[in-house]
């Protein structure tokens, strides 16, 4: 073990940062023998981040998980939930991977090798665009979709998630990670949980999460 990823179990040890246009400053870090991805405010991949994602594919199952043929991530940063559904799921399926944000690609290439990853597609764009002009079909949708640590609103409104449900198979399944922080938060997931309630969609709310994270998760049973 090296020395700067044991002294990381005392303290948080800097090893590089990148200035990103999107989220400001990045930073690869050694925190807890364990390198992360982090922005100014909150944490991007490899530390709870990953925790929180974990959780929501576990409660689809890996059985089910093993099945799909197709995943849609939305929001990749460095990588940590590609690196989970492959390594820990057994997923073998197609991964495309939507990101507005190219520094942390470079990042997540250079320090996690995410570019070595089998059956994975990374666009740079933006994913409101990508869901509202693309043709392909996923089982599974993940959304996690941060600028530093602020949700940008279309995330929550009637034209983005209607594109995303349009993109989900029968049987399919939308992880959608949020944080609720203050009471405002809480509001505007209060709503979009009405919102999902009248497409028919089954919903299943798991708060509290590390902290402030809400995860919702769809099923189209349809």
């Amino acid at each position: 073990m090296n020395f700067k990823r044991l002294l990381s179990y005392l303290i948080p040890i800097k090893i590089d940062e990148a200035k990103s246009d999107i989220n400001k400053n990045l930073e690869i870090t050694w925190n807890n023998g364990q390198l992360v991805l982090d922005s100014e405010n909150t944490n991007f991949s490899y530390g709870s981040l990953q925790k929180v994602l974990r959780f929501g594919l576990k409660e689809i199952g890996l059985e089910g998980i093993k099945s799909f043929k197709s995943a849609l991530i939305l929001g990749v940063a460095g990588g940590s939930v590609i690196k989970t559904l492959v390594d820990e799921f057994q997923y073998k399926g197609k991964i495309t991977g939507v990101e507005i944000d190219a520094e942390t690609i470079n990042l997540a290439n250079k320090y996690f090798g995410l570019d070595k990853t089998e059956n994975l597609q990374i666009i740079i764009t933006d994913a409101e665009k990508f869901v509202a002009e693309t043709r392909e079909t996923y089982d599974l949708i993940i959304i996690d979709i941060f600028e530093d640590n602020i949700m940008p609103d279309f995330l929550f409104g009637n034209a983005f998630i209607t594109n995303v449900l349009n993109l989900l198979n029968i049987d399919g399944f939308v992880v959608f990670n949020t944080i609720v922080s203050d009471n405002s938060a809480q509001i505007r997931n209060e709503k979009f949980v009405k919102l999902i309630a009248s497409k028919n969609i089954k919903l299943q709310r798991i708060p509290n999460l590390e902290g402030d994270n809400e995860l919702l998760i769809l099923n189209n049973l349809l």
